[in-house]
C-alpha cells in the first residue's frame, strides 16, 4: 500500500504540473516543476488546495489498488474449463477441487464451492454458485464508494474555495475604495486556482472509475458465462458416472 500511495502521489504531481503548463504555457514550462507546483499551491490557498490534492493522492491510490486487484482477478476461463473437464475424466471431484484450488481468481473460487457441493445435488451447486458470486462480486467493488466519494468531493472543494476566494476579492475592492482592474483580477485568479484543480482532479479519477468499473462488468459476464458451462460439465459428468 505504500509504494501505492508513492506512486499515486507521483503521478499527481505529474498530472497537475502537465495541466497547469498546458494552460498557462503552450510552448512549454519556463519554470522547475517543483517551482510551478509550489507557486501554484500557494496562489490556490494550502487551506483548500490541501485536501484537493489529497483527494486526488487518496483516489489514485485506491484506483491503482483496484486495477491491480482487477488484474490479478482476471483468468483464462477457456483454458480453466478445460482443466476441469480433464482433471474431472481423470481424478474425479477431488481432482478438479485441486485445479481450483491452484488457479487464482474469483471464477475457480466459485468453481471450488460448486464442487464442494456436488454431493448434494446440482440444485445445490447452483445455488452455491449463485450465492458465491455475489460475495466475489461484493469483493470486486470493493473501494469504489470512496473513489466515487473523492470525485464528487474535489470539485465541491474547488468551488468552495472559489466562492471564498470571491467574498475576499471582494473585500479587498471594499478596502481598496476602487475597482481596480489588478485588484479585480489578481483575487478572481487566486479564487478559480482551486476551481481549476477540483474539476481536473475529477476527472482524472472519473477515467480511471469508468475504466475500473468496465473491468469489473467484463469479469463479472466472464463469471456468469463460465457457471453456466461448469454446470454444464458437471451434469455430464455426474451422469457418467452413474
Amino acid at each position: 500500500m505504500k509504494r501505492i500511495l508513492k506512486f499515486s502521489t507521483a503521478f499527481t504531481a505529474f498530472l497537475m504540473y502537465a495541466g497547469y503548463a498546458m494552460a498557462q504555457d503552450p510552448a512549454g514550462p519556463s519554470e522547475p516543476l517543483h517551482q510551478e507546483l509550489k507557486k501554484q499551491f500557494i496562489d490556490g490557498g494550502p487551506l483548500f488546495m490541501t485536501p484537493i490534492i489529497l483527494c486526488l493522492v487518496l483516489g489514485l491510490a485506491f484506483c491503482i489498488e483496484r486495477i491491480i486487484y482487477l488484474n490479478l482477478a482476471t483468468t483464462n476461463i477457456k483454458i480453466l474449463l478445460l482443466s476441469v473437464e480433464s482433471a474431472l475424466e481423470e481424478g474425479g471431484i477431488e481432482a478438479a477441487k485441486e485445479v481450483c484450488r491452484n488457479t487464482r481468481g474469483p471464477v475457480a473460487s466459485i468453481f471450488y464451492q460448486g464442487l464442494d457441493r456436488n454431493d448434494e445435488g446440482l440444485d445445490m451447486v447452483e445455488k452455491s454458485i449463485v450465492s458465491y458470486g455475489s460475495v466475489q462480486m461484493g469483493q470486486l467493488e470493493t473501494n469504489l464508494p470512496w473513489i466515487g466519494l473523492f470525485i464528487a468531493l474535489a470539485p465541491s472543494l474547488g468551488f468552495l474555495g472559489t466562492v471564498i476566494g470571491m467574498v475576499q476579492a471582494f473585500n479587498d475592492i471594499e478596502k481598496a475604495g476602487t475597482m481596480s482592474p489588478t485588484v479585480v483580477a489578481g483575487g478572481m485568479k487566486v479564487a478559480l486556482i482551486t476551481t481549476v484543480t477540483g474539476l481536473i482532479v475529477a476527472i482524472i479519477l472519473q477515467i480511471f472509475y469508468n475504466y475500473i468499473v468496465s473491468k469489473i462488468d467484463g469479469i463479472v459476464n466472464s463469471m456468469e458465462n463460465a457457471s453456466i458451462s461448469f454446470v454444464d460439465i458437471l451434469m455430464k459428468h455426474n451422469v457418467k458416472s452413474k
